[in-house]
């Protein structure tokens, strides 16, 4: 009898520690309770945020505040774990075991929404640790004439070269990068001199995000990589910041909800520009994903945040998605997103990707706004030596790092102006359209036009 009673406890015990965890998105009514003030927002934003804003004459606002931390204890007393908050979109994210404490938040007076927007997976695979900074950081046998090696042609494309042979290779700007993961960076020899501000991840905080999908790190190659005659990236010589959002266990939409404490704390810290070479349209079940009517660039949490992003003064560019020979087609959240660089991908002959997604917004918005080269791209392999790669992934941060550059070198511009030089340097201007938007933009005549204008 009491082998058979410690072998009923042994089970129940077993069932308790296997109960499966969800993570729910709240949405808060208001901020009423905030410790916060408008008044005095050098509280909860850098020097260096709110310089960024005084100069494009952005006021601080309610949406800056954090969240209301009154609401919060109360959410918190419901026996859930606090995960991420969202000022922005005044949304709380909590993990729970048991959905009941859900039911109970729902009833709070304050509290105008819950959903779900995670479920536990059943199985997650074990990833290599191993393979981790064994890489041989050496150059290829034959060295390239030009200065960006590999990556010239690129670059080119745009006339970027001029830019940097006038001084602009980024120095002083500080760029964000939004992805799944930053493999070996701390490791490739591509990356040895790169300005590192810091590291975030806001899908495992506990986890090594240089041991995490090496898609960020191929990213960050096509600007941040600074081996000459080997690979030489668009903006050599900012300052970055790496910020993890996407599970690349599980397809889900707390994505989005890691995605918009990202770019909030970028914008904390007072970052200057965003790439993220990431989008989503349609997730795991259960979850429903998004319908073309939904490509409002408010709708979906992570459009409406990087919206917001746009508000408050940095340029957010981001890649269009490769849905373009799929049944989606269409650009992929955040890219329809209001006054954001939403980038397709084209060859280095200027010839349109197929797989590169289209627009236009549902509200009849130019997308993609500009063309880079996504096909055969020069990036970093895990092991530091170069190799083509396909995607709007690596259009979106080549383009991304000549912007930075280029407002470099015009400082004076406000982040929509930026945007703007960008769209009329397009060589479809005159014409843009749901395929190729503006065309590709020569950042070299962007710049001597605004240089020009700010002269007289």
């Amino acid at each position: 009898m009491k082998r058979l009673v410690l072998f009923c406890l042994l089970l129940l015990a077993l069932g308790a520690s296997a109960k499966k965890h969800y993570r729910y998105r709240i949405t808060l009514s208001d901020k009423q309770g905030s410790e916060y003030s408008v008044d005095a927002p050098q509280k909860f934003l850098s020097e260096r945020a709110l310089e960024r804003r005084a100069r494009q004459h952005l006021a601080v606002d309610e949406t800056d505040l954090p969240v209301s931390k009154v609401y919060l204890q109360q959410i918190l007393s419901k026996s859930v774990r606090l995960v991420h908050t969202s000022k922005w979109n005044n949304t709380v994210l909590v993990e729970v075991t048991d959905t009941m404490s859900v039911a109970e938040i729902a009833r709070l007076p304050f509290v105008q929404a819950t959903r779900r927007v995670w479920v536990e997976p059943d199985n997650v695979p074990e990833r290599d640790k191993g393979r981790k900074k064994e890489v041989t950081n050496q150059a290829p046998d034959t060295l390239i004439t030009s200065i960006y090696g590999y990556a010239l042609r690129q670059i080119a494309i745009h006339n970027g070269q001029r830019l940097h042979e006038a001084g602009f290779k980024g120095s002083g700007m500080q760029i964000a990068v939004i992805d799944g993961g930053f493999f070996n960076v701390d490791a490739i020899g591509f990356f040895k001199g790169m300005k590192l501000l810091g590291t975030r991840d806001f899908v495992n905080g506990k986890s090594d995000i240089f041991a995490e999908n090496p898609h960020g790190m191929m990213v960050l190659s096509c600007m941040a990589a600074n081996t000459p005659h080997v690979l030489t990236g668009t903006a050599p010589e900012a300052a970055y910041w790496l910020l993890r959002s996407e599970d690349s266990d599980t397809e889900q939409p707390v994505e989005e909800d890691n995605w918009a404490a990202a770019i909030e704390f970028a914008d904390s810290v007072g970052v200057d520009v965003v790439n993220s070479s990431l989008g989503y349209h349609s997730f795991d079940e259960p979850f429903p994903g998004y319908r073309y009517r939904d490509l409002d660039g408010y709708t979906s949490l992570i459009s409406n945040s990087a919206s917001m992003a746009a508000d408050k003064g940095m340029v957010v560019v981001c890649s269009a998605g490769n849905s373009g020979k799929d049944e989606w087609k269409k650009v992929t959240p955040p890219g329809d997103a209001d006054h954001v660089l939403t980038v397709g991908a084209v060859t280095c002959d200027s010839i349109n990707a197929t797989f590169s997604s289209i627009g236009n917004a549902a509200d009849g918005r130019i997308k993609p706004d500009v063309m880079a080269v996504g096909v055969a791209s020069v990036v970093s392999t895990n092991a530091g030596t170069t190799r083509p790669g396909n995607g709007t992934s690596f259009a979106s941060p080549i383009f991304c790092g000549l912007v930075a550059c280029f407002w470099q070198a015009c400082p004076w511009l406000t982040a929509q102006e930026v945007i703007v030089a960008m769209q009329k340097a397009g060589n479809q201007s005159d014409c843009p359209d749901n395929i190729f938007g503006y065309g590709i933009p020569d950042v070299w005549k962007a710049y001597q036009v605004v240089i020009q204008k700010h002269q007289r």
